[in-house]
């Protein structure tokens, strides 16, 4: 499952993407907080304020299984670190898989 901002910028599609494609996600939740960052100076340097600079992702993929907070966290960051790069800023993560988020796996 995964829920879409009513319109997307280039940088959370990219975002949005590379997730979908790397993790296999059962569920993806991003939401853009630009907008709560307007009056930092990054957030002003990209499009006058109205840059992707900040986002918060929730993230339910069995890519995580055996792997510590850090280590997820760390595959988020290596995944994005090209957008990471070109401006953006700040990423809050909550990534869990499966079992952690109460999803059952479907039986086959």
């Amino acid at each position: 499952m995964a829920t879409a901002s009513p319109s997307l910028g280039p940088i959370e599609s990219v975002i949005r993407s590379k997730l979908l494609s790397s993790l296999q996600p059962a569920a993806l939740v991003i939401h853009n907080d630009s907008y709560q960052h307007r009056h930092h100076a990054p957030m002003r340097a990209q499009d006058g304020g109205s840059g992707e600079t900040h986002f918060s992702l929730e993230i339910v993929s069995d890519e995580f299984k055996g792997k510590t907070t850090m280590q997820r966290h760390r595959m988020i960051y290596s995944l994005l670190s090209e957008e990471l790069d070109q401006g953006l800023h700040s990423l809050s993560l909550k990534t869990k898989t499966r079992a952690e988020a109460g999803i059952e796996t479907a039986s086959t």
